[in-house]
């Protein structure tokens, strides 16, 4: 029999994009769900595997990097930890599908920082692999939606279309879901950009390219925050001037807020690093408990095979046995039987010899009779003619 081929999807897009959604209805899953574009999904988490169209499938579901609850510095460190990981392991993508609501009407800030973290993750070579899924259609007109996902094909997602990803559109059922899976499920595993650049190059993560991506972004956070205390001193400036001591508390206070946002930007990097270190030190720990649950598993199941082989060699032990007795009680019946049929035989012969004996008597004692009677005749009967005659009463 074939083995099931078992493959491995990951769902990545911005908060609220309808992630999580998607998988519980291709899975059957019951991850929780965030409302409206609050976050839910707060670490990456596979659903148990599902038969579709003759495969294994394992759906995999990643927080944005616009998560509520979450840092970008952390979601980073939380994915790429769990691609290199599983990665090691064996573990690679047959696709990536990334999630897009058709309702969004422009491409903001929060869109690009999600899909250029995306792009960097994925790397080139993988495009072949990616499907953009458009989503919510029941939340723009028809006409009004398919204008957006021409201006997407066209523009957005363009760069990444025209080397071989492709655009579709879902539904929101689960035959929607199983039919843009079916797209991905006969693709070769592909090996991302990121799982390339941790493991086969053995960069650090803050060195990956979503890594240097992730910098350039906080490095611009922190210059338009620098921008802004700059201002804020100016402002300050005038307020002592003024001898305005109320404004010049406030100005305090948010430059005070701003050189702490400074500060923890500054740090960012490093505080990658370690969070990245923290997370894949748990998943191998979680890695290694399952494998030793599995090893586990694997020796008890071996300890069931080895008894049901020995109580299998213990019933086919006392069956040839069984068979045997069985053999032996035939050729015991089948003995007797023949003993029983060899002295009826005999028994016949014997009566037979009998009737032969008792036959010639009678021939005897006829002619004995015959010879009596002429005897008779001449002399009389006397003593012989008795004795035949009591001879002949008893035979007969």
């Amino acid at each position: 029999m074939t083995e099931t081929l078992s493959i491995r999807i990951a769902i990545m897009g911005p908060s609220g994009s309808g992630k999580t959604t998607f998988i519980n209805e291709a899975s059957g899953s019951d991850f929780a769900i965030g409302k409206g574009l609050e976050s839910c999904t707060s670490e990456v988490q596979a659903t148990k595997p599902f038969k579709l169209s003759g495969r294994e499938v394992t759906l995999i579901d990643t927080p944005g990097f616009d998560d509520t609850s979450r840092s970008d510095t952390d979601i980073l460190a939380m994915i790429g930890a769990y691609l290199s990981q599983t990665y090691e392991h064996g573990a690679k993508l047959a696709g990536i599908i990334y999630m897009h609501r058709i309702s969004d009407f422009r491409m903001g800030g929060t869109n690009k920082r999600n899909f250029k973290m995306f792009r960097e993750l994925c790397g080139e070579s993988t495009l072949r692999n990616v499907l953009i899924v458009t989503n919510m259609w029941n939340e723009v007109a028809s006409d009004l939606g398919e204008m957006r996902e021409k201006e997407l094909e066209n523009k957005f997602f363009k760069g990444i279309l025209d080397k071989g990803a492709r655009m579709l559109r879902h539904e929101d059922t689960q035959e929607s879901t199983h039919r843009i899976l079916r797209y991905l499920i006969h693709n070769q595993p592909a090996t991302l950009l990121i799982q390339k650049e941790l493991v086969n190059e053995h960069k650090s993560i803050v060195q990956t390219s979503a890594g240097s991506e992730l910098t350039r972004a906080l490095n611009e956070q922190r210059e338009r925050h620098e921008e802004v205390v700059a201002q804020l001193r100016k402002d300050m400036e005038v307020a002592i001037r003024d001898k305005d001591h109320e404004t010049r508390e406030e100005l305090m206070e948010e430059i005070q807020t701003k050189h702490e946002l400074i500060l923890k930007l500054q740090g960012e990097n490093e505080r990658l690093e370690a969070e990245f270190k923290t997370v894949r030190e748990k998943l191998e720990a979680r890695i290694s408990a399952m494998e030793k649950k599995h090893h586990e598993q694997e020796q008890t199941v071996d300890a069931l095979k080895e008894q049901v082989e020995t109580e299998r060699k213990d019933k086919e032990k006392l069956a040839v046995e069984q068979e045997q007795n069985e053999q032996r009680l035939r050729r015991l019946e089948e003995d007797i039987a023949k003993a029983q049929e060899l002295e009826r035989l005999n028994s016949v012969r014997e009566l037979n010899r009998l009737a032969a004996v008792r036959a010639e008597l009678k021939k005897e004692l006829l002619k004995e009779e015959q010879q009596t009677t002429k005897e008779s005749q001449v002399g009389g009967s006397g003593l012989v003619g008795d004795v035949v005659a009591w001879m002949k009463s008893w035979w007969s």
